[in-house]
């Protein structure tokens, strides 16, 4: 039996993971849960899955915690430290990273140090630090199984395949529900209609990423480290499905694609089970569902940050940091109605050029980058800001 901890347990990833587990109870024990604000949750999921502890984001709701959870002989901490520490529980085979945005990096540097293997379902770790995170798995000898669909697909491409040089990937990006739309269109275009994604059941963060393409962006950065690939082997195309979730090309000239119906479960199941696959009781594919795939080149113009995050990329240093960054807070304004769908591409862009550029940086430069990027993004005066 595995014994996981399982980080962002009360978001899309973390509750998707414990249904995995709840379907596969012999296979696995939940050693840490944690999450940053939804005390009630964390409570009903440490009730039922019994973990050894658990740790809440918010020191000032630690209290509440406890008081529920020490009779049941759980133990509860809170705050950036305590998690930092919990990840290195000598209980824990698998640590599941599937916290959102920049808050995944410093546990999940925690957790490799301690030669903890990770299932990666916080791509921002390796955006905004992954020459060093890569760096740090190599040396403590710890593998890094990734939970995003498109890169699980790359992974499942490559079995048996880890002797044969990869010509090219292929990204696949359902074109979330704007696909077609023009700049005039998006201009006018709500919150509501950008959190209504057509495939895929996601968090707010990662739906306003799809619905702008800045999340497959951060996916091609991803598979950067992930795949040790040059840029002109990432290739980015819109499969508006979601049936080929990605596919790897070798130099000569074949093409793996991993296929299935879009449902997270499977990419986080084989990333806790690698390599074995275990039966599920899960939907299957049906070809006369789906009489024709199609595909398409995504529209750079029109979706400014997919351009963005490739630019940063190619640029390198601290700049996919700077790229993360000034998203998040472009993705929180949206959120509150503070700017509109567009003006978070001129915010990521503004903040872009404005945060000096560093070309090597070390964990220190990235946390002051980090920094100075949502100073700078959120210090932006647009009308819409000051109203």
């Amino acid at each position: 039996m595995k014994k996981i901890a399982i980080l962002g347990s009360t978001g899309s990833i973390g509750t998707q993971a414990l249904d995995v587990v709840r379907e596969q109870p012999e296979h696995f024990q939940v050693e840490l849960l944690t999450c940053g604000n939804n005390v009630d949750l964390l409570i009903k999921q440490a009730l039922e899955f019994k973990p050894n502890a658990v740790v809440i984001g918010d020191p000032a709701k630690l209290p509440a915690v406890k008081d529920v959870l020490f009779p049941e002989g759980i133990k509860a901490y809170a705050g950036p430290e305590a998690l930092e520490q919990a990840v290195t529980m000598e209980g824990i085979d698998l640590v599941l990273t599937a916290l959102v945005g920049y808050a995944g990096l410093r546990p999940t540097l925690a957790a490799i140090d301690a030669g903890k293997p990770i299932a990666l379902a916080n791509k921002e770790t390796l955006v905004v630090a992954g020459e060093l995170v890569t760096k740090a798995a190599q040396a403590k000898g710890v593998n890094i199984y990734p939970v995003d669909s498109e890169h699980s697909a790359i992974f499942q491409c490559l079995a048996g395949e880890w002797d044969n040089p990869i010509e090219k990937i292929v990204l696949t990006a359902s074109g979330g529900p704007f696909r077609g739309k023009s700049r005039a269109e998006l201009a006018t275009v709500t919150k509501a209609q950008a959190l209504k994604h057509p495939n895929w059941d996601m968090g707010a963060k990662i739906t306003i990423d799809s619905a702008s393409l800045m999340n497959k962006g951060l996916e091609a950065i991803e598979a950067k480290w992930l795949f040790n690939l040059k840029r002109e082997q990432i290739e980015i195309i819109v499969h508006p499905q979601s049936i080929i979730h990605s596919i790897v090309q070798f130099r000569d000239g074949s093409m793996k694609a991993q296929m299935g119906l879009p449902d997270m479960k499977l990419p986080i199941q084989y990333a806790m089970t690698y390599p074995k696959r275990l039966p599920t009781t899960w939907p299957r594919f049906d070809f006369t569902q789906y009489p024709a795939l199609n595909f398409e080149q995504p529209d750079l113009d029109t979706f400014r940050n997919l351009a963005l995050a490739l630019e940063t990329m190619d640029k390198g240093g601290n700049a996919p940091c700077v790229l993360n960054a000034a998203n998040e807070v472009a993705v929180e304004l949206f959120l509150k109605d503070a700017i509109g769908f567009l003006e978070m591409s001129d915010l990521v862009a503004d903040t872009l050029a404005t945060v000096p550029h560093v070309t090597n940086p070390t964990l220190a430069d990235l946390e002051a980058s980090d920094a100075e990027a949502r100073r700078v993004a959120r210090d932006r005066k647009t009308p819409a800001w000051n109203s």
